[in-house]
């Protein structure tokens, strides 16, 4: 059962009791991605999770914050999406306390110390240096920056070098200040926990949480890029790295779960199509797979591949080739129920962990203010049927709606723009 309490002050407090466990993660979602940022600030959400970490109130220092988790063997981490921002602790359930009482000063009583931010600066351009020398990281973002073009959509999460180098501590506080507060705030637990005795922490520990409403929204999302079609960046590399794919439907579409279907019988696991086609059938690929990413507003579709560098055109071929193929045939019956079932072993596998079903209790009320049982997605990916996945193949997968981002030594656009069609 999951249980839901809206605090007073707008703050919610959602919680799954897992009996079979003995521990706890303790997860809040603030509405605040960066979405939320213009591009003289962009990098600004990221850069702000960062200095949550460095010292507030009662755990003064980076240093005390670490050990405080470390005393109860604890995990503790933040993650920056586009729509919202992540920080959790994760602990034996025996000491959820201290927990709640460690993230809550982190939010509400980060002092941004200006000495800390410098020293950050440092920190996170190593963090964009290690993305820009990571092409399995680079190719998604130059893939969404192609699909949306120049807008948030389309920015990645780490920033510019000018941002991360430059935004003052003014500003972190200004941004914090305009997203960080009750109503755009959730706070998830689960593990070995009783409702009531977590929101009665929550109600003592975030008590001091600023009571204004949130005075920032992302804005709207702008017409995609339809020009451009090949993103190419030229690098030395020993492989060749390819996104292939199209923009798709939003998480709240009627047909976001049939995408899932079809990413997974395209590209999830190893007996998918792209998997056996690419990689074993033509041995074009080392790691190859799909994906069907959904946002409130809008989604991309792609599959992702590390291909050799001399056969890239093949490999690309092969790639567009199963999506033709997906689109001109329907389904087995048999391929359909494996695909629902990969789906739903999986999602069983995550939840086992207290932290992977704080995050979906969490996600779908900050976004949406709903809640999402698993049993209500294992519904909705069993209503698909074969037929509504080579209807959204149609719909998705057309050429003139294609996109193809490369990493790797080549310096012509219209090599690959040819291959498209």
């Amino acid at each position: 059962m999951i249980n839901l309490t809206t605090l007073p002050n707008g703050l919610r407090v959602v919680t799954k009791r897992l009996e079979n466990t003995q521990a706890a993660t303790v997860l809040v979602l603030v509405r605040a991605g960066s979405r939320f940022e213009e591009k003289r600030i962009n990098g600004i959400s990221h850069f702000l999770e960062h200095m949550f970490f460095k010292g507030a109130k009662k755990y003064k220092t980076a240093r005390e914050v670490s050990e405080t988790i470390d005393n109860i063997g604890g995990d503790f981490n933040a993650f920056t999406g586009k729509e919202y921002v992540g920080y959790y602790v994760k602990a034996a359930a025996a000491h959820l306390d201290t927990s709640i009482d460690v993230i809550s000063d982190m939010l509400i009583h980060a002092t941004f110390d200006a000495a800390e931010i410098d020293k950050e600066r440092g920190v996170i351009m190593e963090e964009y240096n290690m993305y820009q020398d990571t092409p399995t990281y680079q190719i998604g973002w130059d893939f969404e920056q192609l699909v949306f073009g120049d807008q948030p959509m389309g920015w990645d999460q780490v920033g510019t070098k000018d941002v991360i180098n430059g935004v003052t501590r003014d500003e972190f506080v200004a941004f914090k200040k305009s997203l960080y507060v009750p109503k755009n705030t959730v706070v998830s637990v689960s593990g070995n926990i009783q409702h009531d005795e977590v929101v009665k922490m929550v109600e003592k520990y975030f008590a001091e949480m600023d009571l204004a409403d949130p005075t920032r929204e992302h804005a709207l999302l702008q017409p995609l890029n339809t020009g451009k079609r090949v993103f190419l960046r030229e690098r030395k590399t020993e492989q060749s790295h390819i996104c292939i794919g199209f923009p798709q439907v939003s998480e709240v579409d009627k047909d976001f779960w049939v995408s899932k279907v079809l990413s997974v019988a395209l590209g999830a696991g190893m007996s998918s199509r792209m998997f056996l086609s690419v990689r074993e059938e033509k041995g074009l690929a080392y790691y190859i797979g799909s994906s069907a990413e959904g946002f409130t507003d809008c989604g991309i579709f792609s599959t992702n591949a590390g291909v050799d560098l001399k056969r890239i055109d093949m490999a690309i071929e092969a790639v567009i080739g199963e999506y033709k193929l997906i689109t001109n045939e329907t389904i087995s019956e048999k391929e359909l129920r494996k695909t629902k079932e990969f789906i739903k072993g999986k999602m069983i596998l995550k939840l086992e962990d207290s932290e992977e079903y704080a995050h979906l209790l969490a996600k779908y009320q900050v976004l949406y203010g709903t809640t999402k049982e698993p049993d209500a997605i294992s519904a909705a990916v069993d209503a698909v049927t074969a037929d509504d996945v080579r209807r959204l193949a149609e719909d998705t997968f057309k050429l003139d709606k294609m996109y193809l981002a490369v990493i790797g030594p080549y310096d012509d656009p219209a090599r690959f723009e040819k291959l498209m069609g």
